[in-house]
């Protein structure tokens, strides 16, 4: 759990392209979300339930936290869950990293098993939530997903710990920019925030603290409706490793 008694969510747009890595090889966001822990050799689980855990997902998150990590475990639930007590697993980590694929699919199989809940007592416990793509937008109201086919759709469902929606691969998708411009517009989506591939929005509590990135040029953005149109605002985001914001 956070040494500071705060909640604490890292949400991550993606991890395409070259991300900069930090002790061990571990990359710089994944070590920012280890951080927020504020304590060394923390425990951390994976969960990859929106690839339908697939063994290669989680070999890689293994690889990428195992220098960081005090104890590394996963969460797999296909086709079963792998430890008989998954609440117990989840309230007993320091840091909980979700990995990418099909949201609306993960909230589905998670509302199966009672993770919903699990997860939100997590949250209020102070343990350290994190994710990218699918395992950023579940922690939000919703945001936009594949999920449903090739064509990108809004996604309605999120756990809704957070207040609002979450937008990931801002500049990396063509069509992810636009569609959730227009969704925040028609308020299909509340307003909320966009993260590029290699920055990630920390939230504390129920507000944005800051954008963090791993690479110059990744920005965080904060997208907002009115009159049947959207507003984007490009936010301050610190390059880490170097202290200081763009915008």
């Amino acid at each position: 759990m956070a040494a500071d008694g705060r909640r604490h969510v890292l949400a991550i747009g993606g991890t395409g392209g070259q991300p900069t890595l930090g002790t061990g090889g571990t990359p710089l966001l994944l070590s920012y979300a280890v951080g927020l822990v504020g304590r060394a050799a923390p425990s951390i689980c994976v969960i990859n339930t929106a690839s339908a855990d697939d063994p290669a997902a989680y070999l890689r998150m293994y690889e990428m936290l195992c220098p960081v990590a005090g104890r590394l475990s996963r969460l797999a639930l296909f086709p079963m869950p792998t430890v008989s007590d998954p609440a117990d697993l989840l309230m007993s980590q320091d840091l909980i990293v979700v990995g990418g694929g099909s949201v609306a699919n993960m909230l589905a199989v998670w509302r199966a098993h009672g993770l919903d809940t699990v997860m939100r007592e997590a949250w209020q416990a102070g343990i350290v939530l994190s994710g990218v793509s699918a395992g950023a937008i579940c922690w939000f109201e919703g945001g936009t997903t594949d999920s449903f086919g090739p064509e990108l759709r809004p996604f309605t469902a999120g756990l809704g710990l957070l207040a609002g929606s979450y937008c990931p691969h801002y500049d990396s998708e063509p069509r992810r920019r636009p569609l959730y411009q227009a969704l925040v517009a028609g308020r299909s989506l509340p307003a909320g925030l966009a993260c590029d591939d290699g920055a990630a929005a920390h939230l504390v509590d129920d507000a944005l603290a800051e954008i963090v990135a791993d690479r110059p040029g990744a920005l965080g953005y904060r997208v907002e409706g009115a009159d049947g149109r959207a507003a984007e605002a490009p936010l301050p985001t610190r390059l880490l490793g170097q202290g200081h914001a763009e915008s």
